[in-house]
């Protein structure tokens, strides 16, 4: 559903519901997560309530974007979810290179058909054709946007 960065929390949603997220956190690349039990964390906020506070901000702000991906899903034809997808990992975590920006963690093409909502192959082949139309292209696993308004574009089109 979506990438994590660094410094990013994830998993707080749990604190708040039954304890049943249907989800699971998987790295890409080495990491080190931090954590506290849910009484260290409920505790933390009963101290300082600006925690609280920012915890209800993050997970409004991830609602509001499930809540977009949702409609994406339901309204827009695969080409515009895929563009969206990119342009989202490139805000997320673009790195600019000489040759265009970068996503700064492996991508593979069935990571971009599960964030789209599509299969691999519909992600594989309009990643292609926008690879072929010199949009982007991909090396070890690290995509990089090399034409970012053809991607915004397709992201745009009201043909849907």
């Amino acid at each position: 559903m979506r990438f994590i960065g660094p410094g990013e929390m994830f998993g707080t949603v749990a604190l708040f519901t039954d304890r049943k997220y249907p989800a699971e956190a998987v790295a890409l690349t080495d990491s080190i997560e931090l954590s506290w039990s849910e009484a260290q964390m409920r505790e933390m906020m009963s101290r300082h309530p600006r925690i609280a506070m920012n915890v209800i901000t993050i997970i409004g702000r991830r609602l509001q974007e499930a809540q977009v991906r949702v409609r994406e899903l339901a309204t827009q034809r695969v080409e515009r979810r895929v563009a969206h997808a990119v342009l989202r990992l490139a805000c997320q975590a673009g790195q600019n290179t000489d040759n265009g920006t970068q996503i700064g963690f492996p991508l593979t093409r069935k990571h971009v058909a599960e964030i789209s909502g599509t299969t691999l192959h519909s992600a594989s082949r309009i990643l292609s054709a926008w690879e072929k139309a010199g949009f982007l292209f991909s090396t070890n696993q690290r995509l990089t946007i090399r034409k970012q308004s053809e991607i915004m574009r397709i992201a745009e089109d009201p043909a849907d």
